[in-house]
């Protein structure tokens, strides 16, 4: 395949860990750690798109390339859609959009992920794992989705699907059904796709279950699912998960 760009939207501003992606992890900034991810997957160019000087000071120590994206964006996709834009990316070419928060992704599995689109046509491609605990299959947190025998994504949802109707209605406290998968939140996209996407309204299934990609479904994109083999670690998101970040990458 042809080459790839890695595309970081990160941001000062959290809820939960303001200034994240400046968070000390074993002795770097987070997004140090991210940079560093998206560079061992063989991308031709890795982009930190950010509205703050720290972060982006912190992401070309890094290695990476910065922009410097307006303040106002909704969502990532949205800053990457500018910085796509903004860059003169040829539409044909094809961006991985790896969250700042994900100083653990496999290497290996961004670049599948960009192979994935690039063999395998649609508009966008993303990934899932098997999703073996019934605990996570009825958190609204883990996002589901169901997939058709070609691969192609049908429906994802906070919901539990899909639904197993015959054991449910007996016991709800074993293992979640078989073949059910657990989204993981990492996209790849052609540029013309990225910014098309990006320009359209939320959809009415997205506002309901709050998930970005329906928008593209309900719009009639297509996106093709790659299943990962084994368990996807976990983005920081609260202190126990910096924590665990921490002792995965000092083991």
């Amino acid at each position: 395949m042809s080459g790839f760009t890695v595309a970081i939207p990160a941001r000062y501003g959290s809820t939960r860990l303001p200034g994240k992606p400046l968070l000390p992890l074993a002795g770097r900034p987070m997004i140090a750690h991210v940079v560093q991810r998206a560079l061992e997957a063989g991308a031709e160019a890795v982009v930190v798109a950010t509205d703050d000087a720290r972060i982006a000071e912190a992401a070309s120590g890094a290695g990476a390339e910065v922009f410097m994206s307006r303040a106002e964006h909704a969502s990532g996709t949205d800053r990457l859609a500018e910085c796509a834009a903004a860059l003169g990316w040829d539409d044909a070419h094809i961006v991985v959009n790896l969250q700042g928060d994900e100083p653990l992704a496999p290497p290996a599995a961004l670049a599948g992920l960009a192979r994935l689109l690039a063999d395998g046509g649609g508009e966008m491609a993303t990934l899932a794992a098997p999703l073996r605990h019934v605990e996570d299959f009825f958190d609204p947190n883990c996002v589901k989705l169901v997939r058709d025998e070609a691969g192609w994504a049908l429906y994802f949802s906070r919901a539990p699907i899909p639904w197993e109707r015959d054991r449910f209605a007996r016991d709800r406290l074993g293992l979640a059904p078989e073949g059910a998968l657990r989204h993981i939140g990492v996209y790849a996209y052609r540029v013309g796709f990225l910014k098309r996407f990006a320009a359209l309204p939320p959809a009415r299934l997205e506002r309901i279950e709050a998930l970005e990609q329906l928008r593209a479904l309900a719009a009639g994109a297509r996106i093709r699912v790659g299943l990962h083999a084994g368990d996807w670690p976990p983005g920081v998101d609260t202190a126990a998960d910096l924590a665990r970040a921490e002792a995965a990458l000092r083991a």
